[in-house]
């Protein structure tokens, strides 16, 4: 029986099993908020119910105890999921003792450091099942859509994106790479099947510690024969609305839990605005505005109003801590000013990364370059004027990758189409159309110093029977960060792997 399914069994007796995710006692009373994994649900001992041996096996659960609890379900609108276990028994699996995640603040490093009890946390909890609503979402997607799952090689012979980000490993004494993509050979099951998509892990050696970098992460990657760029657009807005939408219909527990206002995210059903790299570049540098809204002069007014802000959460702060320390202030009184302290500490913390955050949006948007590719601060500033994902397209084809197809109307631009999540999180999707033009594909191996035997399979797919195709790969680790907006990508995968983080 598991707490999950409590509706069922309303005044019944029955046993749950799980760990204690909290615990309180008053005169002759243990409340036990117990978790078993599919929920929580507050327990009460009372002792006019239970023998004296039962009531203090109930006063020796400490933080993450395992233990069963038997009693009878009570609905209470006012607890957690709506029902209350009355214990009339409970037997304790195995005592935790000095459990080292304590319910008070602590710092990412020793979290990270705990990652393996951390996902314990409700928090946590509710985070890894959007994830796992997203991953059955995009499964479902492909499945009712045609395509067929297939599955790509993680060992490689080659890159796809460049050699600056591969890991390398010996294998059997030639030299291979951890798989940056599985795109390649997507191309080739394309063409064997249509349809097709792939998902699994790739890697990046990219020595980087933004928000948004893993070493470690899953792709999902389509890819159709006969679809042009358009196509393809059209295919990702179809697919991104129905994971958001499913998530919106499956989680807006957990959402509630982190936090998340679904606002947002119920934007989904409108439609994308699509962008060229031209007209995003005039948002970027403030010479067009979105809305009436200029990116410039909205990030100065911000930084403006953030300083403001700062000032005055200081000084609440300041008259709380000295209120404190008030002669003959009640216990209570104590404990609600210093959770409000505490609450203001964190807005504190957050409007300061704003005021450090902000002045390199700045300069980023108004230093720009065109002819660049966009970094995260570009991206953070143009997503920001948007409330739902847009789509850029049209690329300058020296910043991308050298199997995207050139702009019939205009050489000098790749047919290559990134989706930036909104709120500032950037690139969740990248792809484009595929060059099918044999002598091209093989310039621009050549202009981008691959090696062209490795790339030899690759190129039959041009000789023989080659067709219009175009696919794209979505991060699903930034995707669960946008959809839970979370502060850094590492939350949003069980056991990060990154730029100087190897364990747990």
């Amino acid at each position: 029986m598991y707490i999950k399914d409590l509706s069922k069994y309303e005044s019944q007796e029955i046993t749950l099993k799980g760990w204690a995710a909290n615990k309180r006692e008053s005169k002759g009373l243990v409340f036990i908020i117990l978790r078993d994994g599919t929920g929580l649900c507050q327990c009460v001992v009372d002792s006019n119910n239970v023998s004296e041996t039962i009531f203090n096996e109930a006063r020796k659960a400490t933080l993450e105890t395992s233990l069963s609890i038997t009693g009878k379900i009570v609905k209470d609108e006012k607890q957690i999921g709506g029902y209350e276990l009355q214990a009339t028994n409970i037997e304790l699996i195995q005592v935790a003792v000095d459990y080292p995640i304590a319910k008070k603040e602590h710092g990412i490093e020793f979290l990270m450091d705990n990652r393996h009890l951390w996902l314990r946390s409700q928090r946590q909890w509710a985070i890894m099942r959007i994830r796992n609503t997203i991953i059955f979402a995009i499964h479902k997607f492909f499945q009712n859509e045609g395509f067929l799952q297939m599955d790509a090689p993680l060992f490689t012979g080659n890159a796809v994106e460049g050699t600056s980000t591969l890991f390398e490993t010996d294998f059997y004494g030639e030299a291979a790479y951890l798989s940056q993509s599985g795109q390649l050979y997507g191309e080739a099951m394309a063409m064997a099947h249509n349809k097709i998509y792939t998902f699994g892990p790739t890697f990046r050696a990219e020595k980087s510690k933004t928000r948004r970098h893993l070493s470690e992460f899953w792709m999902i990657e389509p890819e159709m024969a006969f679809h042009d760029i358009f196509d393809n657009m059209d295919l990702i807005e179809h697919f991104l609305r129905a994971v958001v939408t499913d998530v919106l219909n499956a989680n807006r527990n957990e959402l509630d839990i982190i936090g998340r206002d679904t606002n947002m995210l119920e934007n989904i059903v409108k439609p994308f605005p699509r962008l060229t790299y031209d007209e995003a570049v005039k948002i970027i540098k403030g010479e067009e505005d979105v809305n009436g809204v200029n990116a410039i002069s909205s990030l100065e007014n911000e930084l403006a109003d953030v300083k403001n802000s700062i000032a005055e959460v200081q000084k609440e702060v300041v008259e709380r801590e000295e209120k404190i320390k008030t002669p003959g202030m009640k216990k209570g009184e104590i404990g609600f000013n210093q959770a409000k302290i505490d609450k203001l500490k964190q807005e504190l913390a957050d409007l300061e990364e704003q005021e450090r955050n902000i002045p390199q949006w700045l300069n980023s948007a108004r230093t720009f370059k065109y002819g660049s590719d966009f970094g995260g601060s570009d991206e953070t500033v143009l997503t920001r004027l948007f409330d739902v994902p847009i789509m850029v397209y049209n690329w300058p084809h020296e910043v991308k990758a050298f199997y995207l197809k050139r702009d019939p109307e205009n050489s000098n631009f790749a047919r290559g189409v990134d989706t930036l999540a909104p709120e500032g999180y950037g690139e969740i999707v990248g792809g484009g159309e595929r060059e099918t033009d044999l002598n091209l594909l093989v310039e621009k191996i050549n202009e981008h110093q691959l090696p062209m035997e490795a790339f030899e399979w690759y190129l039959d797919l041009r000789r023989y029977g080659s067709v219009p195709h175009s696919g794209f790969g979505l991060g699903l680790e930034r995707l669960v960060t946008w959809v839970c907006k979370l502060p850094h990508v590492r939350e949003s995968i069980p056991f990060p792997r990154m730029y100087g983080r190897l364990k747990p």
